[in-house]
């Protein structure tokens, strides 16, 4: 039995993550209070025509109580062995979550006559710590359409080969900040930048222009040998620590050229000797 654990701040997308995984044959709740996690797998496990896959959605509505136990009940779940499970961790900038409580109208769950929005927005952060701790996987919405987290969480999640570390090139522009969910990140500003070759502007990383020209710049070569030379060494590493995604980031400044041709030849490279490498052009997206 796989379980997938969902959490995040209010407004990150949960709903909309946990019917993507309803789409594809997820058995999901809602809002289920931390401890009966334990006993929700047992039962689950013990019917005979047991749902083999199980989603289930854990937000600041818990007790705080709940919460604070969760890396416990987690710790619970894997001595007694009921089920594979992942925690999936989504999360957007805080001006991005005023906008769209603002655009909605909705009220907070933690809003009250003493906390206003920002205030109950960064109460939740401290609350959900001990999920977002624990977290296999975190997603950074800010930038995503309700289209695009369904579709990342059913490839991140439903079509990752079990026991295999999924691996996930992400380019983005640091003039537009750096991605939440990024665990490496790579500065390539230094490399030179064909935006400032007038004929090349037009066109992106994807285009045949643009890597022609990089691949003519000794500095790109010695840059991508490098991060493959660490990553080759180190992913192995993240796998046997029980990693099972990695978000690897690769930042210029505005996310057009030269890092979307290196999350390109990266993930072309490591497709060759790994199964789950996906990539994600944040500012082309």
């Amino acid at each position: 039995m796989k379980l997938v654990v969902i959490s995040g701040r209010s407004g990150s997308g949960k709903s909309t993550a946990l019917q993507a995984l309803e789409d594809i044959g997820f058995y999901c709740i809602d809002n289920l209070p931390a401890l009966l996690l334990p006993d929700l797998v047992q039962q689950m496990s013990s019917e005979p025509s047991h749902p083999d896959r199980i989603a289930v959605s854990i937000d600041a509505r818990n007790l705080l109580s709940n919460l604070t136990q969760f890396p416990k009940i987690l710790e619970q779940l894997r001595q007694q062995r009921w089920a594979e499970y992942e925690v999936i961790f989504l999360d957007s900038a805080e001006a991005t979550l005023i906008k769209r409580y603002s655009s909605t109208r909705r009220k907070h769950p933690l809003s009250n006559e003493c906390n206003n929005l920002q205030q109950s927005i960064k109460s939740e952060s401290k609350l959900l710590e001990p999920i977002a701790s624990l977290a296999d996987i975190r997603i950074d919405t800010t930038r995503l359409s309700i289209y695009e987290l369904r579709d990342t969480v059913k490839l991140r999640v439903a079509q990752r080969k079990e026991q295999a570390l999924s691996v996930q090139f992400e380019s983005f522009g640091f003039k537009h900040g750096v991605p939440l969910d990024v665990d490496i990140v790579y500065d390539v500003r230094v490399l030179p930048n064909p935006h400032w070759i007038p004929e090349l502007r037009q066109y992106t990383g994807l285009e045949q222009p643009v890597q022609q020209f990089l691949l003519q710049q000794a500095e790109v070569s010695e840059m991508i040998t490098d991060i493959q030379v660490f990553l080759e060494r180190w992913l192995p590493r993240f796998a046997d620590n029980n990693r099972s995604y990695i978000t690897i980031g690769i930042g210029c400044t505005g996310g057009q050229h030269r890092s979307v041709f290196i999350c390109e030849t990266l993930a072309s490279y490591f497709a060759q000797h790994m199964d789950n490498v996906h990539v994600r052009h944040r500012e082309l997206s």
